[in-house]
C-alpha cells in the first residue's frame, strides 16, 4: 500500500492566487482559487500523470502544506 503524501504548489497572478494539492499516488487533488476580496474557491480536480510537469512549465513552486491548509479552512 503507498503512503499517501501530497504535494503542495503555488503561483501568485497579478490579483490573484492559485494553491494546488496533489495525491501523487492517483493524481487526485484540490485548486484554491484565492480571489482579492479574500474568498477562497475550491474545486476538486483529478489530473494526469503529467501534472508535476504542467506545473512546472505554469511556473507553479512549491509552497507549505500548512499554507494550503489554512487557505482551505476558509472554503
Amino acid at each position: 500500500m503507498a503512503t499517501l503524501l501530497f504535494q503542495y504548489f503555488k503561483r501568485v497572478f497579478d490579483d490573484y492566487q492559485v494553491l494546488v494539492q496533489v495525491n501523487p499516488n492517483d493524481y487526485t487533488g484540490i485548486e484554491l482559487i484565492i480571489h482579492p476580496d479574500g474568498k477562497v474557491e475550491k474545486t476538486i480536480m483529478e489530473f494526469d500523470e503529467e501534472i508535476f510537469e504542467d506545473l512546472e512549465v505554469d511556473e507553479f513552486k512549491a509552497c507549505s502544506p500548512l499554507e494550503f491548509q489554512l487557505q482551505l479552512t476558509k472554503t
